[in-house]
């Protein structure tokens, strides 16, 4: 996702699910397939750098992950422990964030 008024669709009116690194609120959208969008501001993530190695993660952890998830909109925000954070606790904490995503997508259909 790239234009804000997806990124504010998403925040206004979306489910939230969170840990200690990340939070992610999320919309079902009308597309065939899920898509990410990313928040790291400089505040909790640090410099450039440190910033865009965040962003990576979270792209290789939703790339891997994609094939799982239903067709929603997804916000991802980084929080302030991700600064300095190995990379395997990160991909730990977005594989268990996907996996709620998915339930609670899939409980909201049922109803």
């Amino acid at each position: 996702m790239r234009l804000k008024a997806d990124f504010e669709r998403v925040q206004g009116g979306g489910k939230r699910v969170a840990d200690s690194f990340f939070s992610m609120t999320f919309r079902p959208n009308e597309l065939d397939a899920p898509r990410v969008g990313l928040a790291v501001a400089i505040r909790t993530a640090g410099n450039g750098v440190a910033r865009n190695r965040v962003r990576r993660i979270v792209k290789d952890s939703f790339r891997l992950a994609q094939h799982e998830l239903p067709a929603v909109d997804i916000v991802v925000g980084a929080r302030a422990r991700v600064k300095g954070a190995p990379a395997r606790d990160l991909h730990a904490s977005l594989g268990v964030l996907w996996k709620k995503v998915a339930t609670q997508c899939a409980a909201s259909s049922r109803v």
